[in-house]
């Protein structure tokens, strides 16, 4: 019952118990027992003509949180969020030209003093990092020439699990969980910022790798080998289809935030000047998705970040680089390329699922009751 008011949220009672082939009686005991551990509440649905009135299933007024933390390339931000998913957002700021220590100082003080508002129903702070992350480490922030960084200073002094993962396949668990992918059971998300990274998800679970860091797609040396990516490889896709494909096709100086670079250009649409820059991209953007799908054979492609305007920019192109990448046998009836349900919210959507899915285990949940 507790997914189905993560998954649905506003269902009825009636509509649950139909769900879990429960009866009435069931519904109404179970929903009494969640309440007396202060995990779920009723309100009065929304009268729908005759007939005995409903209720609709909504967190309890005094159950567990979900702290939610979001770190992107230029700015971050602090959710707090019920069983339902549904997230305030209590807290932002921005990093550009902030050197690391301070960061994670001003993070740790926010994380703080919203933990100290509910510090008796936040259950976990799960966090999403747009690097490479492995357990509670920053592994590597290519951008920012960020590594090995330990962010378990973040909740040093507070008593409570953290989470860390990648905003990329945190944005993709949020797809395919409550967004364009809801109904696949192998999606491929990619979303670009600075930089490509994704997830494969398998039956609602993104693929970790050994170390938790699988994903690095932007990585793929599906580029230029002469040139050198920040990560330390050679020919890496990731230089290819950003903000700084587009200035070097344009050539102009590197920017130094890509990604408003990159969103005020298709904030103008392409023209004259641009037109071919944006045809560039689109078709290496077309051509490497082309190559993912080959490899991992997912059901659907669901793009987020400036994925979605990147495509939208040269439809044409990215289409045909896209299609003569795939292999023969896929041509004529090849996964869908989908934008994104969520947009630039669902790094953050992500970290409030995952963090949901770790109160809600039935560890978590007996810890909860006592």
């Amino acid at each position: 019952m507790l997914a189905l008011l993560r998954s649905e949220p506003g269902i009825t009672r009636a509509e649950a118990a139909t769900r879990l082939g429960i009866g009435s009686g069931g519904a109404t005991d179970l929903v009494a027992r969640l309440r007396r551990v202060e995990l779920l509440d009723e309100t009065p649905a929304p009268a729908q003509g005759r007939g005995r009135p409903t209720t609709v299933l909504t967190p309890h007024s005094d159950g567990p949180l979900v702290l939610a933390v979001e770190v992107g390339p230029a700015h971050w931000r602090l959710a707090v969020a019920g069983l339902d998913a549904q997230y305030d957002v209590v807290d932002e700021g921005e990093h550009v030209g902030k050197q690391l220590p301070r960061l994670l100082v001003e993070l740790r003080d926010a994380v703080a003093s919203v933990h100290r508002r509910s510090s008796k129903r936040i259950a976990a702070v799960s966090v999403s990092m747009a690097g490479t992350v492995s357990g509670t480490r920053l592994v590597q922030f290519t951008t920012k020439g960020w590594n090995d960084v330990d962010l378990s200073v973040l909740t040093a002094d507070l008593s409570v699990p953290l989470l860390i993962g990648n905003d990329a396949t945190l944005a993709g668990l949020a797809e395919a969980c409550t967004g364009a992918a809801r109904t696949a059971r192998t999606a491929l998300h990619l979303i670009v910022a600075v930089g490509l990274g994704g997830t494969l998800v398998l039956d609602g679970v993104p693929a970790a790798g050994a170390h938790g860091a699988a994903g690095e797609y932007g990585h793929i040396p599906f580029g230029d080998p002469r040139r050198v990516c920040p990560c330390g490889a050679r020919g890496c896709w990731d230089m290819d289809v950003d903000g700084r494909a587009l200035a070097r096709h344009l050539r102009e100086p590197e920017p130094d935030d890509p990604v408003a670079y990159a969103r005020r250009l298709l904030d103008v649409g392409p023209t004259t000047t641009t037109r071919k820059a944006f045809t560039q991209v689109a078709s290496a953007l077309g051509a490497g998705i082309a190559g993912l799908v080959n490899l991992h054979d997912p059901e659907v492609v669901t793009l987020g970040g400036l994925a979605v305007g990147l495509r939208a920019a040269a439809p044409e192109q990215f289409r045909q680089a896209y299609l003569e990448g795939l292999m023969a046998f896929r041509k004529a009836d090849p996964p869908q390329v989908r934008d994104g349900i969520h947009g630039d919210d669902a790094p953050l959507r992500g970290a409030v699922l995952r963090g949901l899915d770790h109160i809600t285990t039935e560890a978590a949940l007996a810890e909860w009751a006592r």
